[in-house]
Parts: structure tokens; C-alpha cells; sequence
């Protein structure tokens, strides 16, 4: 026997004595066979957060994973997956599995229920005559396989979420896939182990029963100290972010003079670390330091980028037996790839959201009265809240000091071209009022149009010679670096 009235002052959940079970264990097989097997209350509840927070973390991510035009799997699953602002919900789930985690390793030592999931149990996978206990071992197995999924999207995700790329997103969304079939796996299971009863005893709570393990204030202990660990990680990644302090100097920076000019020394730079982009070397990353400055009338902003080659040739056009063909892959979609320009954008935006302040907006049709892009990935806008973007392109008249001057809003209505995909949709993203200072050379088709035959000019060069001359010299290789100075437009 066990003496339990110190179990109600401790704070015990409440649950029946030693007694009792016994008493339960007498009972007739007839009375076991009617009876609905149910879920102490602790552990259906960590249960459902976890499986909340896990499915939202794993389909969240499979659409950001969609976002990459070489994505296979993760495109065929699109039509499951989530539209929109996706990546604030994706960091909150996973956030949310560090509390599920501490908060589960916890209530199960202190709950008395470790034999639960002892490794011991999947030895009955191979022994003769298990029958029904062997799909126990199964089970087992799987929530191991959990702990271990879990552990791998965390040990990958952090480093992720801080900015680093490469082989962590491989590993990170093969964990995903794998989440995805342990899904279907663990229902499966339980159901073999005990039919629909065994899915339903997650729907049907009971008291923590009592034994000697039993320790106290299980669930009230594991909670809190999954807050206390969830609170920790989010204020450690609040208090390390990079602050970029706007310095006052007596003499505004002269811009011709780079960082060279005196304005600039001692300016300590932020750092963000990006990832996930088109070619920078194969690895996708590039390192981006931001200085700014004040003279009490104006703020100058200097910015330097990792980038191993100088790219300026944007779509360039080639003439074959048939006509001009472009080189650049996925013009009509814009989501060229390939022979592109150097880019660089910086935003300005009120809130500090995920998503890049909230106007990042995943999928093919994130805002449902409106066209989606022409390439499926998404729309930049906002709920309404104004942010201003520069965008500096090389090709388009970077080189010669131009920037493109724009803003992220709220989604405007459709032209009639933009509605037939004729001219492309973006959404809240567009140019401050005025005239753009580049046109494209070839006319505008459809994406169903083009099938990388010839395409239409607007005009030609007039002396082709020197225009060949002034591009330098050509290299096949999209990656390749241009001649400095060369030109790769015409006036």
C-alpha cells in the first residue's frame, strides 16, 4: 500500500489509490472488454500542443522549402500546404516544440510514466509470439524516431534561423519529410495496437494514477519550466541581435570616396548573415555589412556584400539562324537564374515582424481576389503599413549611380495585362511614382506563350560592332565575371 494523503497536500493531480487499481485489476475480463481506454490528462495535453506545433512547423517549412525552383517534393505538395505570411508561423511553432520538449521530458519523470517509452520495450519487435505487444515495441520505436526528428530540426534550425545555409537546409528538410511520414506511421500504429479505441483515448481524459515514482506537481513543474526555457531562448535572440548605431559626424561623407572617406572610420558595422540565394559562388550565402551616419540634416547609409563575381549581363539576347533568342532562363515567369545582374535591396519598414516586417507572402495565390506572381513563389505586400525599398540592379543603372526608388503597401488592384499575365503582378511592391530609367529590350509574352524560341525586339543597335566591343569579352558560364567597365545595355 501506498500512503497518498500526502500526494493532495503536495499538490499530486488527483488520481486513484493503489487500492483502487487493484481493486481495477480484479475486475471481470467482460467489465476490461467494455471499458474505453483513456489518457491521463498531462499527457493529452502536451500531446495535442505538440502535435499542433509540430504540424504547423513541418508544412510551414515545406512551403518555404517550395520557395527553391529546384524543389521537387515540396512543390508536389503545394496544394496541401499553407498560403501567405508563413515564416512568423513557422518560428513560433518551432519555438513553441523547445516547450513542448522541456515541458515533456519533465512531466514524464516526474509523472511516474518513463516505462512508457523505455527502449526495453522494442525488443518485442523480434520475439516469437509477441503478437499485440509487438506493436507496442512499435510504437515505442516511433516516439523515439520523434525525439529524434525533433532533435534534428533543432539542431538544424537554429543555425538556419541565424542565417546560415548550405547542407543544414538539406539535412532540415529531409527531417521535414521524415516528420511528415511519421505522421502517417504513428496513426497507423496505434490503431494496429488497439483499433479505433486507441486513436480515441487521446480524446478521453483520466487521472494521473499514483504510484511510488509519482513525484509532485507533475504537469504544473513540467509547464513551468517549459515557459521558463521557451522565455530563455527568445530572450537570448532578442538580446544578441545586431543594433546598427547611427553615429553624428561633423562632415557629411562624401559617396565617390566609398568607405575611404573619414567619415566612415571607426564606424562599427551590423552584420546579416543571408542565404538561400541564386549562385554567390554555388553557396547561395553572402555576408552583409551596414554602416549609416547622420550629419543632424541627413542619414547616409554605406553597404558592402560578399559577392566572388562582378554580373552584369541581365537576360542578354543572341542572334541565331531563326531570330533573337534570351539566354537568361524563366524570363517570362521572372525567375531568371542564370544570366542575371548583380542586386542589391534594402527596406526600411516600421515593424521588425519575420517575413521581412510581415510583407513576405508565400504560395500561388496568397491574396484570394487577386493574381498570383507569374512564377507561383509569392507576393510582397503588406496590410496596409507603408515601407520604402531601394533597390540598387548593376545593369540597370547601378553602375552609373541609379537606384530604383520603391514601396511595399497593400496589394493593388490588376491591370487588365497583369490579370492575363501578360505584364507581370507584384502585389504591394512597385515603383515610387515617376519613370523608370531602363526598358526591356525584348516585348513582352504570356509564360504559356513562350516556349524559348524567338522572341520580338523593340529595337536594335545601331553599330552592333561596337556594341559587341563594348560587352567585352564573352564567357558561356552564367557564373562568369564581366570585364570592368564593360557595358551590357545601350542608350
Amino acid at each position: 500500500m501506498v500512503d497518498v494523503s500526502h500526494a493532495r497536500v503536495g499538490g499530486l493531480e488527483p488520481g486513484p489509490t493503489v487500492s483502487t487499481r487493484r481493486a481495477e485489476a480484479n475486475a471481470s475480463g467482460s467489465d476490461r472488454a467494455h471499458r474505453s481506454p483513456r489518457t491521463d490528462i498531462g499527457t493529452i495535453a502536451l500531446h495535442w500542443t505538440t502535435a499542433t506545433a509540430f504540424l504547423v512547423s513541418v508544412f510551414t517549412g515545406v512551403r518555404i522549402a517550395a520557395d527553391d525552383p529546384g524543389a521537387v517534393i515540396s512543390k508536389w505538395l503545394t496544394p496541401v500546404l499553407p498560403q501567405g505570411e508563413v515564416w512568423t508561423w513557422h518560428f513560433y511553432a518551432g519555438l513553441s516544440l523547445f516547450f513542448c520538449a522541456a515541458a515533456y521530458f519533465i512531466y514524464m519523470s516526474r509523472s511516474g510514466l518513463t516505462n512508457r517509452v523505455a527502449w526495453k520495450k522494442v525488443k518485442k519487435l523480434v520475439m516469437p509470439r509477441a503478437g499485440k505487444h509487438r506493436y507496442d515495441a512499435l510504437n515505442v520505436l516511433l516516439d523515439w524516431l520523434l525525439y529524434g526528428i525533433v532533435f534534428v530540426l533543432a539542431a538544424t534550425g537554429i543555425p538556419l534561423y541565424l542565417g546560415y545555409g548550405g547542407w543544414l537546409v538539406t539535412v532540415h528538410l529531409a527531417a521535414a519529410f521524415t516528420g511528415i511520414a511519421y505522421i502517417f506511421a504513428h496513426v497507423a500504429s496505434h490503431y494496429l495496437y488497439g483499433g479505433v479505441q486507441e486513436w480515441l483515448r487521446v480524446f478521453r481524459p483520466a487521472a494521473l494514477i499514483i504510484t511510488k515514482a509519482t513525484r509532485p506537481w507533475p504537469l504544473s513543474i513540467a509547464l513551468f519550466v517549459g515557459v521558463a526555457i521557451t522565455g530563455a531562448i527568445a530572450g537570448l535572440d532578442w538580446a544578441t541581435r545586431d543594433t546598427l548605431t547611427v553615429r553624428r559626424v561633423a562632415t557629411a561623407p562624401k559617396l565617390d570616396r566609398l568607405l575611404d572617406d573619414p567619415a566612415w572610420a571607426g564606424i562599427r558595422p551590423a552584420r546579416v548573415q543571408t542565404q538561400q540565394g541564386a549562385n554567390l559562388g554555388g553557396t547561395g550565402e553572402s555576408l552583409v555589412e551596414i554602416r549609416a551616419v547622420h550629419d543632424g540634416k541627413k542619414i547616409y547609409f554605406a553597404f558592402r556584400w560578399e559577392d566572388p563575381s562582378r554580373s552584369m549581363r541581365r537576360n542578354p539576347l543572341i542572334k541565331q539562324a531563326d531570330g533573337w533568342h534570351i539566354m537568361g532562363n524563366n524570363p517570362y515567369i521572372d525567375d531568371v537564374t542564370t544570366f542575371y545582374e548583380d542586386k542589391f535591396s534594402v527596406i526600411f519598414s516600421p515593424s521588425a515582424a519575420f517575413g521581412s516586417g510581415g510583407m513576405a507572402h508565400l504560395g500561388d495565390k496568397p491574396v484570394a481576389d487577386k493574381p498570383g506572381a507569374r512564377n507561383g513563389r509569392g507576393l510582397h505586400y503588406t496590410d496596409g503599413t507603408m515601407i520604402d525599398m531601394w533597390q540598387w540592379k548593376a545593369a540597370r543603372g547601378g553602375v552609373f549611380g541609379r537606384i530604383d526608388d520603391q514601396f511595399i503597401g497593400a496589394p493593388k488592384e490588376p491591370t487588365a495585362d497583369e490579370a492575363s499575365q501578360l505584364a507581370r503582378y507584384q502585389g504591394g511592391y512597385w515603383g515610387d511614382p515617376g519613370t523608370p530609367n531602363y526598358v526591356y529590350t525584348f516585348l513582352p509574352q504570356r509564360p504559356g506563350e513562350y516556349h524559348g524560341g524567338p522572341v520580338a525586339l523593340r529595337s536594335l543597335p545601331k553599330d552592333y560592332v561596337a556594341i559587341n566591343k563594348a560587352m567585352g569579352h564573352w564567357d558561356p558560364s552564367p557564373d562568369a565575371s564581366v570585364d570592368d567597365g564593360s557595358k551590357w545595355w545601350m542608350f
